[in-house]
C-alpha cells in the first residue's frame, strides 16, 4: 500500500501571483480521492507537484509506495512513436533507461559487430533483465491483449497514429492498474473514453487495492468511484483546498453547508466589530467632557484594536459564478424533420420528427455519424455533408452549433473582446463595457484580451456557449458540450438549458448530463438509428431497445 501527504504547499506563477497557497490534504492507503475545481484553478499543477515535476515554493509532499502517473495527454506525439514507446513512457525510470541503452547498442551493432560492441550489448541486456524489463513485458502482454486484442509481440511496433485517443488511454490505464505501482495519479483518465470504457474504468478503480488520486469532471465517474473529494477553491491571495470526507452524492449539500457556515461566521464577526466600534465611539464622546471616562475609552480602543488585529474569520472562497442566459424563442411545432435520411457510409435510412421544446440526446459509439448529423442540421455554417433523403428545419428555427473540437477558424487570431465588439451575421456587436460584463457572467473577464486559440479547453467551451446565447438561436445543436467543462460550468449549462425556450439536440457521452433529456436517439454500430425511452450506452442494450 502507499499514501500521499501534501502539507502547506504554496506555488507562485512566473508573474509573481500566488496560484496555490497553504494546500494540505492526505490520500490514505487504498483511498480513491478525486481532485476537482474550476478550469485553471491549479489542479494539474498540484498533480505535477505531487509527482515531483514541479517544486513547490513552500511546504512539502511525502509519499510511500511506487508512483504511477497518467498525464492528461498520453503519448508524446512524436513521429513514429509506437505502442512499445507508450508503455515505456509510464514504466519506472530504470526500465526506461535500460530499454534506451538496449536500443542504442542494437543500432550500433548494425554498423559495428565487434567484440566490444557485443559485450556492451550483453551488458545492456543484463541491466534490462535486472531492472525487470522482461517482467514488465509479461504485464504489457496482458495489457495489449485486454486493450487491443493482440499480444505484445504483435502490438509493440504498431504506430500510435493508428490508435484513437481512447485506445491509447485504455492501454496506459490497463498497465497502471495491473502494474506494480501502489500509488496512481491520473489526470483526466476518462477523457476520450466512450461510455463502455468509462464504465470499465469505474469498475477497475473500485476493485483496485491501489491508492488513487485522480482529476475528473465526469460527475458519474466521481459519483461511482470517489471515496472523498478534494476541491481546489478560488481565493484572492491564492487558491486553497477543501476536503469533503464523503463521496459525490453528499458533496453538493456539504459544500452548501460549508458556505453557509462561512457566511454565518462573517455575519457574527461584522456584528461584533460594529458593537465594539460603537462602544469605543460612545466612550470617546463621553471622555471629551468627562475625564473619568478616559480610562474606559482607552480600554475600548484596546479591545477594538485587538479584535481587528485578530482579523475576520478565514476568507470565504470565491465560488465560481457562471450564468448562462440561453433564451431561444417560439418556432413552428416541428423543429426538425428527417425523411429517408441516410448519411453516406455512416447510417442507414431513417425518419425523425423533433417537436418544439424537446430535448433529444444523441447517443452511440464513436464514428457512428452523430457529429455528421449535427453538421448537416447546422447547414451552411458547418459545410456540406454527403447524404441522401431530406433533413430540414421547421418554421422560424434558427440553428446554433456547438463544435466538439472547438474548431472555429473565424475566431482564430482575435481576442474575446474584439470578437464581441465586431459581431457577425448571427449577432450584433457591442461596446467594450457591455462585452466585459457579458464575459464576466461566463467567468471569462480575465481572459478578455486573450486570443481564442490561447484559451483552455474549458474557456473555449464557455465562450462558444456565450456566442450561442448572443446569436438568438432557437435550435441548439450541441456536440459533446460538457467534455471540457468543470463541474460548476456543466451545472450552469444544465440550468441554462432548462430555462431555454427552444429545442435542443445534443451528442453526449456524459451520463449525468443525459439524465435531463426527454428522448434518446441511438446511433448503432450496425448503421441503424433507433429511439429509446432511456439512455442506452452499449450495443447489447441498443438491440434490446429496438
Amino acid at each position: 500500500m502507499g499514501h500521499v501527504d501534501v502539507a502547506g504547499v504554496r506555488f507562485d506563477l512566473p508573474d509573481g501571483r500566488v496560484l496555490l497557497d497553504e494546500v494540505s490534504f492526505r490520500v490514505g492507503d487504498g483511498a480513491k480521492v478525486a481532485l476537482v475545481g474550476a478550469n485553471g484553478a491549479g489542479k494539474t499543477t498540484l498533480l505535477r507537484i505531487v509527482t515531483g515535476d514541479l517544486a513547490p515554493h513552500a511546504g512539502a509532499v511525502t509519499r510511500s509506495g511506487g508512483l504511477g502517473v497518467m498525464r492528461q495527454f498520453v503519448g508524446h506525439g512524436a513521429p513514429g512513436e509506437t505502442v512499445h514507446d507508450l508503455l515505456l513512457s509510464v514504466a519506472p525510470p530504470r526500465v526506461r533507461r535500460a530499454a534506451a541503452e538496449v536500443d542504442r547498442v542494437e543500432l550500433l551493432l548494425m554498423d559495428t559487430d565487434d567484440e566490444a560492441t557485443q559485450m556492451s550489448y550483453a551488458t545492456a541486456l543484463a541491466e534490462y533483465a535486472d531492472a525487470g524489463g522482461y517482467d514488465f513485458e509479461v504485464t504489457w502482454d496482458v495489457c495489449t491483449t485486454a486493450a487491443m486484442g493482440v499480444p505484445f509481440d504483435r502490438a509493440r511496433h504498431r504506430s500510435l497514429d493508428t490508435l484513437s485517443g481512447g485506445e491509447q488511454k485504455r492501454l496506459v490505464l490497463e498497465y497502471l492498474l495491473a502494474g506494480p505501482d501502489e500509488v496512481l495519479l491520473l489526470d483526466e483518465p476518462d477523457n476520450y473514453l466512450d461510455v463502455p470504457g468509462k464504465m470499465w474504468l469505474e469498475r477497475r478503480i473500485r476493485e483496485s487495492a491501489k491508492t488513487i488520486l485522480f482529476i475528473s469532471h465526469d460527475r458519474e465517474l466521481l459519483n461511482n468511484t470517489a471515496t472523498r473529494i478534494v476541491t481546489v477553491e478560488l481565493g484572492g491571495a491564492g487558491n486553497r483546498v477543501w476536503t469533503h470526507p464523503g463521496g459525490f452524492a453528499s458533496y453538493h449539500e456539504a459544500r452548501r453547508d460549508r458556505f453557509a457556515r462561512f457566511e454565518e461566521l462573517r455575519r457574527r464577526w461584522d456584528e461584533e466589530h460594529a458593537k465594539l466600534r460603537a462602544q469605543m465611539l460612545m466612550y470617546k464622546q463621553k471622555a471629551a467632557y468627562n475625564s473619568d471616562m478616559a480610562s474606559r475609552y482607552r480600554a475600548a480602543q484596546t479591545r477594538l484594536r485587538r479584535f481587528e488585529d485578530a482579523g475576520p474569520p478565514t476568507e470565504q472562497p470565491r465560488e465560481q459564478q457562471v450564468s448562462m442566459r440561453l433564451r431561444g424563442g417560439r418556432t413552428g411545432k416541428r423543429a426538425v424533420i428527417c425523411e429517408g435520411l441516410e448519411l453516406t457510409g455512416l447510417m442507414r435510412s431513417f425518419h425523425l420528427e423533433v417537436w418544439y421544446g424537446e430535448r433529444v440526446a444523441i447517443l452511440g459509439s464513436n464514428g457512428s455519424g452523430k457529429s455528421h448529423f449535427l453538421r448537416l442540421l447546422a447547414g451552411d455554417e458547418a459545410g456540406p455533408v454527403e447524404h441522401t433523403g431530406v433533413a430540414r428545419l421547421g418554421a422560424r428555427v434558427r440553428p446554433g452549433w456547438f463544435v466538439q473540437t472547438h474548431d472555429h477558424p473565424e475566431l482564430v487570431g482575435r481576442t474575446l473582446l474584439e470578437i464581441l465588439h465586431r459581431g457577425d451575421e448571427h449577432r450584433d456587436g457591442m461596446g467594450r463595457e457591455q462585452a466585459s460584463r457579458v464575459l464576466d457572467r461566463y467567468e471569462l473577464a480575465v481572459a478578455g484580451e486573450q486570443r481564442f486559440e490561447n484559451l483552455s479547453g474549458g474557456q473555449q467551451a464557455r465562450f462558444q456557449i456565450l456566442l450561442l446565447e448572443l446569436s438568438g438561436a432557437t435550435l441548439l445543436l450541441l456536440d459533446e458540450p460538457t467534455d471540457n467543462l468543470d463541474v460548476q460550468s456543466a451545472e450552469a449549462l444544465e440550468a441554462g438549458l432548462e430555462a431555454f425556450e427552444g429545442t435542443v439536440l445534443a451528442v453526449t457521452h456524459d451520463r449525468w448530463f443525459a439524465r435531463d433529456f426527454d428522448r434518446f436517439l441511438v446511433f448503432g454500430a450496425d448503421g441503424g438509428v433507433y429511439e429509446s425511452d432511456v439512455p442506452v450506452w452499449d450495443e447489447g442494450r441498443v438491440q434490446r431497445a429496438r
